[in-house]
């Protein structure tokens, strides 16, 4: 939902002031990409999940417990990793854009906004 134009002013405004305060920190704020946030988790997940197979293997040798505790290393930091991976690339972004400006296919309605529609039309034809 596009903002009007009252808060539209206002947020320039506020964006205004932050520079004066401080543009050191605006910046380095305006500058800064969310990829290299996400890539540094897939790094850190990378290296996490090393150590869990690291882990794992010293358990199956000395004590199970450890091996399990492995297993635990190497599935948080998998899911960690995807699902930084997925942000990266825009897969679990929810934005306001429509599909086409994104370059995408627009996505098929689900049963229920198919249903609601039909609905709509049939009121809106008597």
């Amino acid at each position: 939902m596009p903002l009007s134009e009252h808060e539209q002013r206002l947020l320039d405004q506020i964006e205004q002031a932050l520079y004066a305060e401080d543009p050191k920190w605006a910046n380095t704020v305006r500058i800064s990409n969310p990829r290299s946030h996400y890539k540094r988790r897939l790094v850190k997940a990378s290296i996490g999940f090393a150590l869990g197979v690291i882990l794992l293997m010293v358990g199956v040798i000395t004590n199970p417990v450890l091996g399990v505790a492995g297993f635990v290393v190497m599935l948080v930091t998998c899911l960690w990793g995807l699902s930084s991976w997925k942000r990266m690339n825009g897969f679990g972004e929810s934005s306001a854009r429509p599909a086409a400006a994104r370059g995408r296919r627009p996505q098929r309605q689900t049963f229920m906004e198919r249903m609601e529609e039909r609905w709509r039309r049939r009121h809106d034809e008597r």
